[in-house]
């Protein structure tokens, strides 16, 4: 049986593969960096060590480009065991700037979705990695008048969607957050009290995979965003 929403005030919305492509050109930049050390390893041997230094080096460099850079350099350094040459360090790092100055692709139905619900709902732009980067792609995306507020936060946990529903809404049991991991967008923000809605991306980094949580009564599934105003009115 489905609980009513009647109340339903806030709706969070990540940003990185919900609004806007992103694990594309972190996967377009793995590629390079395994052909630039192709003599040192295989690529998915290369790829496995680069995801051991991004786990590893979380805690420290938290998550975004740069964290992903200097572990990319780590890992160089590892493979080749101190030999990597200055000038494939030179290109690591010119890959990290290009990625940080790519252009933004918002996804379908992005902005449509978010101008049929501004002023309807409180919207929250809740997003983890970088503050500059983030902010730099708010701006390109021209989605940044949509937002009531937004949370940049260098993880996402059940206190974390606590707090912010709190903050910017009625509390989590009358918010709702929306992405694309399940790891980060929806499971804990089902555990804080709010409605989880899971929209796949067909790339998602491994870091962010864990089962589906359909045994939630307050979890749901769509195949885009363009669905999420039906999904509204069937709840309430």
């Amino acid at each position: 049986m489905t609980s009513a929403l009647p109340s339903l005030t806030a709706i969070g919305f990540d940003a990185d593969d919900t609004l806007w492509q992103n694990e594309q050109f972190f996967r377009l930049t793995e590629k390079h960096f395994a052909e630039l050390l192709a003599d040192h390893g295989e690529e998915q041997q290369l790829m496995s060590r680069l995801l051991e230094a991004e786990k590893r080096n979380l805690g420290t460099y938290g998550f975004g480009i740069k964290g992903f850079t200097l572990s990319m350099i780590e890992t160089a350094i590892e493979v080749t065991e101190g030999r990597v040459p200055a000038s494939v360090i030179e290109k690591i790092l010119a890959a990290g700037r290009e990625m940080l100055s790519h252009p933004i692709e918002t996804l379908p139905h992005v902005h449509d979705t978010l101008e049929a619900l501004a002023g309807r709902y409180r919207l929250v732009l809740i997003t983890k990695g970088d503050l500059f980067d983030q902010e730099r792609k708010l701006a390109q995306s021209g989605l940044g008048d949509f937002f009531n507020a937004v949370e940049i936060v260098s993880d996402k946990s059940r206190p974390t969607y606590e707090r912010i529903f709190a903050r910017h809404g009625d509390g989590p049991a009358r918010s709702m957050m929306i992405g694309n991991s399940l790891k980060s967008d929806v499971v804990p923000a089902i555990e804080a009290g709010s409605w989880g809605v899971y929209i796949p991306h067909d790339l998602t980094w491994a870091y962010e995979h864990v089962d589906e949580p359909t045994a939630a009564e307050r979890f749901r599934k769509l195949q885009h965003l363009g669905e999420l105003s039906e999904l509204l009115k069937s709840l309430g």
